[in-house]
């Protein structure tokens, strides 16, 4: 079979075919020799080694790009404003009729504008809620103080609770807009750009390599008259790979080098850092004044119970 294949590859070799048929007939051949590697048909010694250098980059590199790809995954959900909202708070039936309402009144206006028939008042629509979990839970605090009263104490502490709580939303929405503008859309083009043409010249070597080790097995086959035109088919395939595999090095050794990664993972860090402070800053405000209210009606509580 392999001197059927050997006969095949020498008469693509030696057509005067046009350069779009020749890279065809080379990722034939190139095809094949992967095959027959997966196969285990060809032995070790036959399969070019690539350098040390070479290997240890393509290690090195497969380590950056999964530590990329992990973290972008998870980071992602800050693309997302619902990421940390309860599933089972839902719009409002107040939100929806106002909501409703509006898109009623909106149409009759349109549609009577130009008849004798009075158009009504247009019903402003409903401002749409921002959807975090920091402020779900401080609409449920403040819809409980409106409940209580201010005279209540419960009711002052959640009023208090709930401005607080609609501050760290408010921080942790500008920490999303800062993580999304300056880690994850420069960490993305590192992705899509540097590693992915790293990986390219990767691709490249690999099918270079191949197809040297095709052109081997080629001339190992190859009848006397065609040995040369083998032989040279060897020597530009040699060569072709040790042009391939440098600028391969060179790529992924910038792809290692880049510093644009660390940067971005310090800006990751910086926003988080605001939105963390934010909400110590907005929480400790309220605390002491609940904590007050806290124990002065436990006093009242235990107070009560000793008569």
């Amino acid at each position: 079979m392999m001197e059927n294949w050997s006969k095949l590859s020498a008469g693509l070799a030696g057509l005067n075919i046009g350069g779009s048929a020749a890279n065809i007939g080379k990722t034939l051949t190139s095809s094949y020799q992967a095959a027959r590697e997966r196969l285990g048909q060809i032995p070790a010694e036959d399969i070019t080694e690539l350098p040390q250098e070479y290997r240890d980059l393509e290690s090195r590199v497969d380590a950056l790009r999964q530590a990329h790809l992990t973290l972008q995954r998870i980071a992602r959900v800050y693309e997302t404003e619902t990421y940390d909202y309860p599933v089972q708070v839902q719009q409002s039936i107040a939100e929806l009729s106002t909501n409703v309402a509006h898109n009623v009144t909106s149409f009759a206006a349109a549609n009577l504008k130009d008849t004798s028939i009075p158009a009504p008042s247009v019903t402003p629509a409903a401002k749409p809620l921002p959807k975090t979990l920091p402020h779900a839970i401080s609409r449920a605090a403040l819809a409980g103080a409106s409940s209580l009263g201010p005279d209540i104490r419960l009711g002052k502490a959640l009023d208090l609770y709930g401005n607080a709580m609609e501050k760290v939303g408010q921080a942790r929405l500008d920490q999303d807009d800062v993580i999304v503008e300056r880690f994850l859309q420069p960490w993305n083009v590192t992705v899509t750009s540097s590693i992915a043409v790293a990986m390219q010249a990767r691709t490249a070597v690999r099918a270079s390599r191949l197809h040297l080790d095709s052109a081997k097995q080629t001339l190992k086959a190859a009848a006397p008259a065609k040995q040369e035109q083998a032989r040279l088919e060897v020597e530009n395939a040699e060569d072709d790979l040790v042009q391939k595999t440098e600028v391969a090095i060179t790529l992924m050794k910038t792809v290692l080098d880049n510093p644009e990664p660390l940067k971005n993972i310090n800006e990751l860090i910086k926003a988080q850092l605001v939105y963390f402070a934010a909400a110590v800053e907005a929480l400790s405000a309220v605390q002491g004044e609940v904590e007050e209210l806290s124990l002065a009606a436990e006093g009242e509580y235990r107070k009560s119970r000793d008569h």
